[in-house]
C-alpha cells in the first residue's frame, strides 16, 4: 500500500468497516472478530490513534507471526489474516486484512462482537442465533414446530390462504393443500409444520401476543386487548380496533354523501401493522404494544432492526429488504398483504404526505424496535378534530359534538348505549357532547327515560 492511499484510507476516520488501534491486545482481535462478522469484512491499522494520529509501532516479522497466531489461536472458527508492515512518515503501521466469514458469527475468547458505527457491540443470544441463521439463508420460521403436528393446523385456514394465492395469482395452487404446503416450506416432508405453519394456520395460537390499548396519559389506560389469533387474523383484528378507537371527519365537498377523512392515513397504518405482525421476534417473549394516545400512535415490537438494516438506512428509498421470517414474509406477499420486499416505509411517507403536521419516527429501543406516528393537533381545534387531516378540510369537518349529531341526524331515537357503542366513545365522554348539543339546542331526548330516545331539533323543524 502507497503512503498516499495509507493516507487516504486514515482521513476516512474510524467506521464500520475501518478501525484504528495505538497498540496490539485483546481489544485489536475483538476488532478482527467484529470485522469478520460485518458485511465487507473490515481493516485495522494498528499504529494510528482514535483521532487519525499516526504514533506508529515497533514490529519485526517474528512479532508480525506472533499476532497471526494470537488472532488465530484466539477466535472461533480460527481466522487467518494478512498482517502487512507499511511505512508512513518514517513511521511503521500494521494493515490488517479481515475478510467476512461465510458463517458466522465467530467469536473471539468465547464472546461475539459486531460493527455498529465505528466500534465494537458485545451480541446477545438472540442476536448471535439471527446472525447465525441469516449466514446460512435460513430463519427461524422455517424450522420445525416441536411438539405441535399437522392436527392442529386449521384445514380452513389453509383453504382460505390457497384460495387468496389462486386469486392473486403469484403462486400456481393444486389440488393438493398438502403438496402446495410443501412447495411453500410451510410443511416438512414428514407433514411436520413448520414454525410458519403454526404461526398462520394453528387452530389454537399460542406462540405471542399482541396487546392494545388506548391511553388517554402514559399512565392513564382507557381500554385495553389482547390479540392472540393467526397472523392473517391478527392483521385484521388489530386494525380493527385501532379503527374503533381514532377520530374520523368528515368533509363536505357539495356531493350527495360526505367524505370521511381519517385522523390518520389507513394505509399508512395498515403498512406499520403489517411490519410490526411479518418482521417481529417471534423468539422474544415480550409481546407487540400498540398504544394509542390522542395525537399519536406507538408501536413497539421485540426484536431490533434485522440484518444489516439500520435508521439511517430506512429514512432513504434506496434501503435493500432484510427478512427475519422469510416464509412469514412470502406468505403475506403471495397473497398481496405486501406488495414488494424492501418498499414498506416508502409507501408510509408517500400515504402522510397528504398529512401536512404528521411525523413519522422510529429507533431501536431496549431489545425492540418502536415506531410513532404523530401529529400536533392546532390551537383551538377541539378534542374531535385532527389537524392531521388533509389541508383545507378544516372548515366544515365536524368536531366530536358535531359527528354524535350527524349521527342522531341520520338515525334519530337512538338511546346513549346505542350511541357510545356506535361512536365507541367512553360514556362520559358522550354525555359532555350531547350535554353541549342540548345546550346549543340542536337535540333532545323524547320519549320515556327507559325507551324514548334522542332526536335533531333541526331536523324535526324541517318536517313541520
Amino acid at each position: 500500500m502507497t503512503p498516499q492511499a495509507l493516507n487516504q484510507l486514515i482521513n476516512q476516520g474510524e467506521g464500520r468497516n475501518l478501525e484504528f488501534k495505538t497498540s496490539f491486545g485483546r481489544e485489536a482481535i475483538e476488532s478482527v472478530a467484529a470485522f469478520a462478522n460485518s458485511k465487507g469484512g473490515g481493516v485495522l491499522l494498528v499504529g494510528v490513534a482514535d483521532n487519525g494520529t499516526v504514533a506508529g509501532i515497533s514490529c519485526s516479522e517474528e512479532s508480525i507471526q506472533s499476532y497471526a497466531n494470537q488472532i488465530k489461536n484466539a477466535t472461533e472458527p480460527s481466522l487467518i489474516v494478512d498482517i502487512e508492515a507499511v511505512s508512513i512518515d518514517s513511521k511503521q503501521l500494521l494493515y490488517i486484512k479481515v475478510n467476512e466469514y461465510p458463517v458466522k458469527p465467530v467469536s473471539c475468547k468465547g464472546k461475539y462482537f459486531k460493527r455498529i458505527e465505528n466500534s465494537n457491540h458485545q451480541m446477545n443470544l438472540t442476536e448471535i442465533a439471527n446472525m447465525h441463521l441469516q449466514s446460512l439463508q435460513l430463519s427461524w420460521d422455517a424450522y420445525e414446530a416441536y411438539e405441535f403436528s399437522y392436527e392442529d393446523l386449521d384445514v380452513y385456514k389453509i383453504e382460505r390462504f390457497l384460495t387468496r394465492l389462486k386469486e392473486k395469482g403469484r403462486y400456481r395452487v393444486t389440488q393438493d393443500s398438502t403438496h402446495d404446503l410443501k412447495k411453500l416450506n410451510l410443511l416438512k416432508e414428514n407433514n411436520q409444520p413448520t414454525n410458519a405453519a403454526q404461526l398462520l394456520f394453528a387452530k389454537e395460537q399460542t406462540v405471542y401476543n399482541i396487546h392494545l390499548g388506548r391511553f388517554k396519559t402514559p399512565s392513564m389506560i382507557l381500554d385495553d386487548k389482547m390479540i392472540r389469533l393467526s397472523l392473517f387474523e391478527a392483521v385484521e383484528e388489530t386494525m380493527m380496533y385501532i379503527l374503533a378507537h381514532i377520530k374520523v371527519a368528515f368533509e363536505f365537498t357539495g356531493e350527495t354523501q360526505r367524505k370521511e377523512v381519517f385522523e390518520y392515513p389507513l394505509n399508512a397504518l395498515r403498512e406499520i401493522v403489517l411490519n410490526a405482525i411479518v418482521h417481529r421476534d417471534y423468539t422474544s417473549p415480550i409481546d407487540t404494544q400498540i398504544k394509542i394516545f390522542d395525537n399519536k400512535i406507538t408501536f413497539f415490537n421485540p426484536g431490533k432492526l434485522y440484518g444489516d438494516i439500520t435508521v439511517e438506512k430506512l429514512a432513504t428509498d434506496t434501503y435493500q429488504a432484510q427478512t427475519r421470517n422469510k416464509l412469514i414474509a412470502e406468505a403475506f406477499y403471495l397473497t398481496g398483504e405486501i406488495e414488494k420486499y424492501g418498499s414498506g416505509y416508502i409507501r408510509i411517507r408517500d400515504e402522510i404526505s397528504a398529512y401536512p403536521s404528521m411525523k413519522l419516527d422510529y429507533e431501536e429501543m431496549g431489545n425492540g424496535y418502536l415506531v410513532t406516528l404523530s401529529y400536533e393537533a392546532s390551537e383551538g381545534v377541539s378534542e374531535g378534530v385532527s389537524e392531521g387531516v388533509s389541508e383545507g378540510v378544516s372548515e366544515g369537518v365536524s368536531e366530536g359534538p358535531n359527528q354524535l349529531l350527524m349521527l342522531i341526524t341520520d338515525t334519530p331515537g337512538l338511546r346513549t348505549t346505542q350511541i357510545s357503542k356506535s361512536l365507541n366513545v367512553p360514556t362520559k365522554t358522550l354525555e359532555r357532547w350531547l350535554k353541549a348539543l342540548r345546550d346549543e339546542n340542536k337535540v333532545e331526548f323524547r320519549g320515556a327515560p327507559k325507551t324514548g330516545g334522542y332526536f335533531s331539533i333541526e331536523d324535526s323543524d324541517e318536517k313541520k
